[in-house]
């Protein structure tokens, strides 16, 4: 089912952040064409805390966020999914970027860890804090660790949610989509003795159908022409949406349904998921993997806790 257009009116901050990301690249893009050098001094890390309260998220978009990531709006009673943070926490995230020196519109999601630690009340504002805790930089690439706490006054720390971003440095390329040949892996592969937990098919759509949701609009997403001039067959799917459909397809499963089974959840995303696709979702043990089938390329790769108590 398609996301109603209405969801867009309330992507206001996202979408403020998106355009102020845009003229810094451009203006990045253009200080090195006419020559001029690019600040290089590093801000102190980690850096200062950026701090919002915000307004209890609309009823109508948390549950069409839960269905659209293949939730259970009924299963949440009265809370809001965890994984949803991308939607409240990307203009935070991203005011802690600014000023650093680095091209960050090559940045590349590299992976998340998300700690659950106590629900989110869904009538309840959110506090939420963010910064930059760390930059790993090799000279070939930059991983930005970020990290984005979401909590209410009884829970100050209700969900934990640590960001690795990517930014590739080197100019020696080898063509698959920017990532620069010193720091390509071997691929990440579904186990052949993992199980199949669900499978799902994304439509060409489900780029531009969260990006509704969350306000994520990075034309990667949803313009078929802009992916491909990166160097990719079609629009690609976020990495946040390919967690949430992770995080809901476990607690179906796995938990018999239990949106409160998960305690943290850490994974890599692998490999761009181009779009339209059927994957499905793969486990053995404590492991996770999404990917086309057992053997084949995983586009996610992770590991998850259970709560105290929870069973399979």
């Amino acid at each position: 089912m398609a996301v109603a257009n209405k969801h867009v009116l309330q992507q206001g901050p996202v979408l403020a952040t998106l355009a102020h990301a845009a003229w810094t690249a451009m203006r990045q893009q253009l200080d090195a064409r006419l020559g001029h050098a690019a600040p290089s001094t590093m801000p102190p890390l980690p850096s200062a805390e950026v701090v919002e309260t915000l307004a209890p998220r609309p009823a109508d978009l948390v549950r069409d966020y839960i269905r659209n990531t293949g939730g259970d709006p009924s299963a949440y009673r009265g809370t809001v999914p965890a994984h949803m943070f991308p939607q409240w926490g990307f203009p935070l995230s991203a005011r802690t970027l600014e000023g650093i020196p680095y091209p960050l519109v090559r940045v590349l999601n590299g992976g998340c860890r998300l700690q659950m630690n106590a629900p989110l009340p869904a009538d309840a504002p959110l506090h939420v804090r963010a910064r930059l805790e760390d930059i790993d930089d090799n000279g070939r690439r930059a991983v930005l660790h970020q990290r984005v706490v979401t909590g209410t006054e009884e829970h100050p720390e209700a969900v934990v949610a640590d960001l690795f971003a990517i930014v590739p440095l080197s100019s020696k390329k080898d063509g698959s989509n920017g990532a620069p040949r010193e720091d390509r892996k071997p691929v990440v592969r579904v186990p052949e003795d993992s199980e199949e937990l669900a499978r799902w098919r994304l439509a060409p759509s489900a780029g531009l159908d969260f990006a509704k949701l969350t306000g994520d609009f990075n034309p990667v997403h949803w313009i078929r022409p802009y992916a491909r001039a990166a160097g990719f067959r079609s629009t690609i799917l976020h990495g946040f949406a390919t967690l949430a459909r992770t995080i809901e397809g476990l607690q179906r499963t796995m938990f018999a349904g239990s949106v409160h089974a998960l305690a943290e959840i850490d994974v890599k995303f692998t490999k761009p998921l181009v779009l339209p696709a059927k994957v499905g979702l793969y486990v053995r043990g404590d492991e996770v993997w999404v990917g086309d089938a057992p053997g084949g390329p995983a586009y996610l790769a992770g590991k998850f806790v259970r709560t105290t108590g929870a069973s399979t």
